[in-house]
């Protein structure tokens, strides 16, 4: 059984306050860059946007939940810091990276970082309206209609320079195929104008969403209810890989998206396709709850259940439930929470990267860095304590 009280209460002790007492900069400013998975802090650590603009986006949304003074405060840092040294005051957009003392070391104008500053910003707008946040939003929005947008072929390239011009090398990291149109980025930008959509009504952002909708259903979605991962410039296929906590993350965020656009039609359909891509991601499920990470075309190639595929595991698995009404997904849900809690949150604070099929941790990798951050743990949280009756 999920229990709306120790969502709560792990939502508070485990994840918001190990950022607000572990990473707060004292000396630089903003945020630390990184905390290794032996809980140790590295201080002159480069500061990368998608950190920052998670936690602007999850401790703005917690505090609609919490009311937490302190958790508004967090926000408002975050915000300050992403507005003052983040953003390009002369060629528009967000940079990638910082170093510690706050000046440019990375200064790639990478679509998946922009997308997630419109999040964190229209998130932000909520809880101060009175504030640029929407501007900053919308100007992030008309950046990527103008630059990003394939106006020939459609959907959204991959990565630019500063000055928005053609980068060799558009990989999201290390571990991604130099693909310029990926299945990740359409996601997080679809993700990211639903939420502007939220608080700003606009027709053409009305528009783009719908057709990101309709991309992600379309383009992106295999004959076997998974998403591609990788394509070229005229949507040839690149990879067959299969990553089972993307599609469980899509297939919620596939819902949100049509439900906040209010198209009978699309939600119809999006809710149709999101049992397909829940059931599809399953493939994917332990016995003993926890997602295991990606498959090939001759079956699974990693099976390490990384910390962030069950945070989504738990949203998908719930909405499944909640469309369908089937106790199946709820369940398995159960079973998912049950593993979480007995294999990845750390007592210490926070969840632990990932453990391996047979329980062990992994501890060589992040606690707390560019790409661990509070938002899919406490994403999951905050819309399991809504969702719960």
């Amino acid at each position: 059984m999920i229990v709306k009280s120790e969502l709560y209460k792990v939502l508070n002790e485990n994840v918001l306050d190990f950022w607000q007492s572990r990473m707060v900069d004292e000396e630089w400013g903003g945020f630390y860059g990184r905390i290794d998975g032996h809980d140790q802090l590295h201080p002159k650590a480069d500061k990368a946007i998608i950190l920052n603009t998670r936690i602007l986006w999850t401790f703005s949304a917690a505090y609609q939940v919490t009311q937490n003074s302190e958790h508004k405060k967090v926000a408002d840092r975050a915000y300050q810091y992403i507005v003052e040294h983040f953003m390009d005051p002369e060629f528009g957009g967000v940079y990638w990276t910082l170093d510690h003392t706050g000046h440019v070391s990375n200064d790639k104008k990478q679509v998946y970082a922009q997308a997630f500053a419109i999040y964190a910003f229209s998130e932000y707008h909520k809880i101060a309206p009175q504030g640029q946040a929407l501007e900053h939003a919308v100007t992030l929005f008309n950046l990527l209609e103008t630059h990003s947008l394939d106006k020939q072929d459609n959907g959204y390239f991959e990565a630019f320079d500063r000055q928005w011009g053609v980068l060799s090398d558009v990989r999201l990291s290390d571990k991604d195929m130099n693909a310029t149109k990926t299945m990740n980025t359409h996601l997080h930008v679809l993700e990211a104008y639903t939420n502007l959509l939220m608080v700003w009504e606009h027709e053409p952002l009305k528009k783009a969403l719908q057709n990101l909708v309709e991309l992600m259903s379309t383009k992106f979605i295999s004959d076997t209810n998974h998403f591609h991962l990788f394509f070229n410039d005229q949507w040839e296929l690149q990879s067959h890989e299969v990553s089972f906590g993307h599609d469980i993350e899509g297939s919620w965020l596939l819902c949100e998206a049509a439900e906040v656009h209010q198209d009978s039609g699309l939600i119809s359909s999006t809710r149709a396709l999101a049992l397909k891509m829940t059931d599809a991601s399953l493939e994917g499920m332990d016995d003993d709850g926890g997602l295991m990470n990606e498959a090939g075309p001759e079956g699974l190639t990693d099976t390490d259940k990384h910390w962030w595929p069950q945070a989504e595991a738990l949203v998908g698995l719930i909405n499944a439930w909640q469309i369908s009404g089937e106790e199946r997904y709820l369940r398995e849900a159960e079973k998912t929470w049950s593993f979480i809690k007995t294999r990845l949150i750390d007592p210490k604070g926070e969840w632990h990267w990932r453990v391996t099929r047979t329980g062990q941790v992994v501890l060589d990798e992040d606690k707390a860095g560019p790409w661990k951050c509070p938002y899919h743990n406490g994403r999951a949280l905050l819309e399991l304590y809504e969702r719960l009756p």
